[in-house]
């Protein structure tokens, strides 16, 4: 089965048998469940529902449907076309929406796509909100409009425009200094909608010479779309020919951001949060949050600061909630989803691509020099496969215990903090496993750290 429900949305791969697969009958009955979810708990009063989607092939038979169950329910539409993650995110606000639906599958291959569930802030739907439209849809308890009451449909293809204005007036974003620093920018946007904004955002920000890979918006990903370093040989080629100062890489929906020195190395996905904070907490003192399985660096640049960080479950939605609950001025995850609460609470390249350009144009250095200033860590990524009749909440407590004189966090699985390193172990939601990353100052010693406690736990499993 390849169809799966969460209370983040709903993800499938295209075609198949009805409940098997992301097909017509169930994107209509969870957006009826989104849209009779929204007509119970919006405070906003307009009956709009905006709707954005990326590039993938299935795109455009996907937004119709949504689109149509929409107006079926009584909400009028505002497609606002082919748009980033955090372009319908800001759209849902400025428009004054009751909320929004992003139809991507994220960095998921070209057969996969996935409806994205916004609240009327533009930010995903809680815990609560997305088990209560799981409820929905499996009862199929919604009411469709009558012929006297069903939605309107329009298209507003402005706020690429818009979601750029509202970087560039950023405190922190200096266009001028950009200019002046007069970049040579490279970009990979995987034949998604980054291909689309990368170029006006980067040419209003100054940037008057830029190269992009793969920027024909066809969905037909010309390489695997997650942003990883094993699946970005083009551009690392081209940055090793030594004519580019940086290069940006987002994933198909624009809410992840990797970078490229300008020698050719990678600049680390963690480490785009880390810069940016950098940045921000020189300027802005306040406290940081990033998820359990993000590097240690972020905490380092934070206490630098003088400032406080906070750990929160894995997710973007529990990274905001635990920002509004701290007061976090800058937050998000090691993937490379920078979240900047002065623009928006949701992850956004855009806003991280602005602030590192601005950043290396203040201090000058090389995106290599400006790299070799953080600490350095190194996370592997092990998992351990268990049978589905293992119990896998009690080997979790069992390693809680054995670790006890460290510091041990539990919000989401298991961490270990140990001085120099640290461990963590998750529970997945859907298969017998355990994930383990985990974080040393090489890659071998963090290696060894998983492979060594996933001894423990097969040890504990027998």
């Amino acid at each position: 089965m390849t169809l799966i429900k969460s209370i983040s949305g709903i993800r499938g791969t295209i075609g198949g048998p009805a409940g098997d697969t992301l097909n017509p009958l169930d994107i209509v009955k969870f957006t009826s469940a989104y849209a009779t979810l929204i007509r119970k708990t919006t405070k906003v009063e307009t009956g709009k529902i905006v709707v954005g989607r990326d590039a993938r092939i299935s795109g455009e038979m996907v937004k119709n449907i949504v689109c149509g169950t929409l107006m079926g329910m009584g909400f009028d539409v505002v497609d606002i076309g082919l748009a980033t993650t955090p372009t319908t995110e800001i759209a849902v606000t400025m428009e004054g929406a009751c909320g929004g639906i992003i139809i991507t599958a994220s960095h998921n291959p070209r057969i996969w796509n996935a409806l994205k569930l916004l609240n009327e802030k533009g930010e995903f739907l809680n815990k609560e909100e997305g088990n209560e439209v799981l409820r929905i849809a499996e009862a199929e308890d919604f009411l469709y409009a009558d012929v006297d009451h069903l939605g309107k449909y329009v298209e507003d293809n402005s706020y690429d425009q818009k979601h750029i204005d509202m970087v560039k007036a950023l405190e922190l974003v200096d266009v001028d200094a950009i200019r002046k620093a007069d970049f040579r920018v490279a970009f990979d946007s995987v034949n998604s909608v980054g291909g689309v904004i990368l170029p006006k955002l980067l040419e209003q920000l100054g940037v008057k010479t830029v190269t992009g890979l793969f920027t024909e918006p066809t969905g037909d990903f010309q390489h695997n779309p997650e942003p990883l370093e094993k699946n970005l040989g083009d551009i690392k080629a081209l940055m090793q020919e030594g004519n580019h100062d940086i290069a940006f890489v987002v994933d198909p929906d624009v809410d992840r951001l990797a970078l490229f020195c300008e020698d050719g190395t990678m600049y680390g996905e963690e480490y785009t949060l880390v810069t940016v904070a950098d940045y921000i907490l020189q300027h802005t003192p306040g406290n940081t949050v990033s998820n359990l399985s993000s590097t240690r660096a972020l905490r380092d640049v934070t206490h630098k600061y003088g400032q406080e960080y906070a750990a929160s479950a894995v997710g973007e939605v529990n990274v905001v909630t635990k920002m509004k609950e701290v007061g976090a001025v800058i937050g998000g995850e090691g993937n490379g989803g920078v979240i900047y609460p002065a623009a928006h609470y949701g992850r956004d390249a855009l806003v991280g691509i602005a602030l590192i350009l601005t950043y290396l144009a203040k201090t000058g250095l090389k995106t290599s020099q400006l790299r070799a200033t953080y600490p350095p860590y190194c996370i592997a990524k092990n998992r351990i496969d268990l049978t589905p009749d293992t119990n896998v909440d009690a080997i979790l407590a069992k390693v809680k215990e054995l670790y006890k004189e460290q510091e041990v966090n539990d919000i989401d699985g298991v961490k270990i903090d140990f001085p120099d390193k640290w461990v963590h172990l998750r529970k997945s939601n859907t298969e017998p496993i355990i994930r383990v990353y985990s974080e040393a100052a090489t890659m071998e010693a963090a290696d060894q750290l998983g492979k060594d406690i996933m001894e423990v736990v097969y040890s504990m499993a027998k």
